[in-house]
């Protein structure tokens, strides 16, 4: 049904912008007054950039990319600078689900020591949301003038982000209890009459692989344990799949870089103001509006790429 719903929505989205395009043609074909050309040109120009939208989207081709997606936000060495900058990157995120119209829910949070987050994991429902999510994946950092340090130093941050898709596959990922340390603990909660009194929270380490999920967003610890053990299949399937990829591009004879460890964005506020993707070289000097959640140029600059 949702996939029948995105491609009814693309159908409506191709026919209207067809109808409005003819209507321009007919609107040429008479004699226009100073103020009609006016409005004509600033019709082809909104015509223009809804094209250029549809156009992203036809990129997105990829075997997940019009599939939900998760994304986790880790912060760096460095304690309370690094915190701090995880959750300006959440932050940043969640006004850029807002625009998008995308639902979001937080799977698991780990809360700094002092500020910040060490780590958040979201899940992301909508159209096209792993498409678009995909190129946020990497090492982002940030250069700024701290709040926290009473010289009024400069410091560089780094926060890391891995999305990965929500796959629906019949793929069979074989879990077996005896490579699993699965630890139970208390969730964090609001506190007052909401705090949590029980160890229903569960955080799951894949002996094989080193992976380990967490989820503590559910009422029971069953429910905790089942969601979590749904996301660890969702990571060992995208690491079979990645060999996979590695075998055949090893065929074909070409280099596959395949490392979510590396630097994509820097933030600077200090001494000038400038965010720079460096897949890319797109880059802005309007830092708050960036970190407002209005990432769409570094998107779309990566999907035309």
């Amino acid at each position: 049904m949702s996939e029948i719903s995105n491609i009814k929505k693309s159908i409506e989205e191709v026919t209207k912008l067809k109808e409005e395009i003819n209507n321009m043609i007919e609107f040429t074909e008479i004699d226009l007054d100073e103020d009609m050309l006016k409005d004509l040109k600033q019709n082809i120009k909104e015509i223009k950039t809804k094209i250029e939208k549809f156009e992203i989207e036809v990129l997105l081709n990829g075997e997940f990319d019009h599939n939900n997606a998760y994304m986790e936000i880790h912060s760096g060495a460095g304690g309370t600078e690094s915190n701090d900058w995880a959750n300006m990157i959440k932050r940043m995120y969640i006004r850029y689900f807002e625009k998008k119209g995308y639902k979001y829910e937080i799977i698991s949070e780990q809360p700094g020591e002092e500020v910040g987050i060490k780590g958040v994991t979201f899940k992301i429902k909508g159209q096209n949301a792993y498409g678009y999510l995909k190129s946020e994946t990497g090492v982002h950092r940030l250069v700024r003038i701290s709040p926290f340090d009473s010289n009024k130093r400069r410091h560089t941050s780094f926060a890391s982000v891995l999305v990965t898709p929500e796959i629906n596959t019949n793929i069979e990922i074989d879990i077996q209890e005896k490579d699993l340390k699965i630890d139970v603990y208390r969730s964090s909660g609001a506190g007052g009459q909401s705090v949590n009194t029980t160890d229903s929270a569960v955080r799951i380490t894949h002996l094989p692989t080193g992976i380990v999920v967490t989820c503590q967003n559910e009422r029971s610890q069953i429910q905790n344990k089942e969601k979590a053990i749904d996301i660890l299949k969702q990571k060992l399937y995208i690491i079979e799949r990645e060999k996979v990829d590695k075998q055949l591009s090893d065929l074909k004879g070409s280099v596959m870089d395949v490392n979510f460890g590396s630097q994509i964005r820097n933030y600077v506020m200090h001494p000038y103001s400038l965010v720079k993707d460096l897949r890319t070289n797109i880059e802005t000097s309007n830092v708050d509006k960036v970190l407002d959640g209005d990432i769409e140029i570094f998107i779309e600059g990566y999907l035309k790429r």
